[in-house]
């Protein structure tokens, strides 16, 4: 390969890498399930841009996802990977580690509703170290 194509490799990579942003989380709805102690009910909204992509992470609640426009792609560990499109589910228990939570398209933003049941105040969002995967 030649210096000018490796540079123009490069300069791509490198302005993908600068173009991905992150993704846009909006609480919809939160709401104590009183009738089962210490949890909660939280909705919220995810919108990928173009190209983005989630840390490996979990969640230790039960996550149920919905998608409302574009594609993305899931995956736990120890499951398949599923590219999903409008309408479509995925669940996530909580003893899951999300190992793969992107967009699918590098062009197209994608965005889901998430309905959560979880520990009353936990977070919403726990990383995973490479270590524990």
């Amino acid at each position: 390969m030649t210096i000018k194509k490796l540079s123009l490799v490069l300069v791509c990579l490198v302005t993908g890498t600068l173009m991905a942003q992150d993704a846009k989380v909006t609480e919809l709805l939160s709401k104590n399930l009183t009738d089962l102690p210490n949890k909660e009910g939280l909705m919220i909204t995810v919108e990928y841009p173009p190209g983005s992509s989630d840390p490996v992470h979990r969640h230790n609640a039960h996550a149920f996802v919905y998608v409302l426009e574009g594609s993305i792609v899931m995956q736990v560990k120890g499951g398949k990977e599923v590219t999903l499109t409008q309408g479509q589910t995925f669940y996530e228990g909580p003893d899951d580690v999300h190992v793969v939570g992107r967009n699918a398209s590098k062009t197209k933003p994608a965005k889901f509703v998430v309905f959560l049941v979880k520990e009353k105040g936990a977070p919403v969002l726990v990383p995973v170290s490479d270590h524990a995967r």
